[in-house]
């Protein structure tokens, strides 16, 4: 798959983006980006995280979508590469989903893969 052309590589859909910056605006704080992390862990060897951070690390990516800024750590990157974040808001689920096509298996929480 070809990676998305950002400097990032991760897309971050409208919906996300407009929720991210709800949430953003809302702790009335204008130096948050939103993170996202791979971390070892979870039943399948990685672990997501998704988090807002006001901190700027050595080599991290970074991309402005909608008013955000999306951050990836160097570390992170290859694993996240062409990955999409959502936001649901349905009867059946609520909240951020990352769609991950570098995931080989995933557990069924979703919240980690390998």
């Amino acid at each position: 798959m070809t990676a998305p052309s950002t400097n990032t590589g991760v897309i971050l859909t409208e919906a996300a983006a407009s929720k991210a910056k709800a949430l953003i605006d809302q702790e009335g704080r204008d130096d948050l980006a939103l993170r996202i992390a791979v971390q070892p862990g979870g039943c399948s060897g990685l672990r997501y995280q998704l988090y807002f951070d006001d901190r700027t690390l050595d080599g991290d990516k970074e991309d402005n979508i909608g008013g955000i800024r999306l951050v990836v750590d160097k570390m992170s990157t290859p694993y996240l590469l062409g990955a999409q974040i959502d936001f649901a808001d349905t009867i059946e689920q609520q909240g951020f989903t990352i769609d991950n096509p570098n995931a080989g298996s995933s557990c069924a929480c979703g919240d980690s893969f390998n």
